[in-house]
């Protein structure tokens, strides 16, 4: 409802949005890569050993598509946003609440929703759909290096088997999980800083109930659209 006001009136916060955008950008980047890393590394090694085990050392692109690009690439932005964007946002706007300034923006008839709360959201689902590509090519990446340099294998086998059975289907699953994560983990920050109570203890507090509730809330959605999306496009491939 929000969102169709603001287009009708034309009223909104550009430059705010411009503004979170890059903080969200600047603060999430750097260690959603570095986590990244070792996470394609740690894909990589349990593929490679366990592969080499039943003799299917030649599916290693396929398993990496199933477990970077579904699972672990949307959730290193969804805890990023979520832990990093999430608090900061938090912590904001709990601010901005014990000093009243939401107040006032009300008695200017001005909401504090179409103000702050809608520029972060759209600001956090912009970095985080940008930054899930970032994330799938990091550690598809990774895990390539480390598959052909430590494991020995090699890298046509597992482009082929990546390509095979990576679909376009999966990467736009993908950026759909990291724009819902980022919705879920705005709205949660947002209403626990609008609605942040007891100074600066409470707004101390608000930020850790956001970021758990955050967690939760993006883990069971992560559940149900993982379990949603078989039924919707049918696997391709035959093993």
């Amino acid at each position: 409802m929000a969102v169709g006001r603001v287009v009708r009136r034309r009223r909104f916060a550009w430059r705010e949005c411009l503004e979170q955008t890059w903080f969200l950008a600047a603060v999430t980047s750097i260690p959603s890569v570095l986590v990244m890393i070792p996470l394609g590394v740690a894909v990589a090694i349990t593929v490679g050993s366990f592969a080499s085990q039943i003799g299917a050392e030649r599916y290693s692109g396929a398993v990496v598509a199933f477990v970077i690009i579904g699972q672990a690439a949307p959730l290193v932005c969804a805890l990023m946003i979520s832990g990093v964007g999430g608090s900061a946002i938090c912590s904001d706007l709990g601010a901005r609440k014990i000093r009243e300034e939401t107040d006032a923006l009300e008695v200017l008839g001005v909401s504090p929703v179409e103000r702050l709360v809608l520029p972060r959201m759209i600001a956090a689902v912009v970095v985080t759909v940008l930054l899930d590509g970032v994330v799938m090519a990091v550690g598809i990446g990774a895990t390539l290096i480390f598959h052909v340099q430590v494991l020995h294998g090699t890298a046509g086998s597992f482009l082929a088997t990546l390509t095979q059975y990576a679909r376009p289907e999966d990467f736009v699953l993908a950026e759909i999980k990291a724009a819902t994560f980022a919705v879920i983990a705005a709205i949660v920050a947002s209403f626990k800083g609008l609605t942040a109570k007891g100074g600066p203890q409470g707004v101390g507090d608000a930020v850790n109930e956001s970021v758990v509730l955050s967690f939760i809330l993006v883990f069971v959605a992560n559940t149900a659209m993982t379990e949603l999306y078989p039924l919707i496009v049918p696997a391709r491939g035959a093993y």
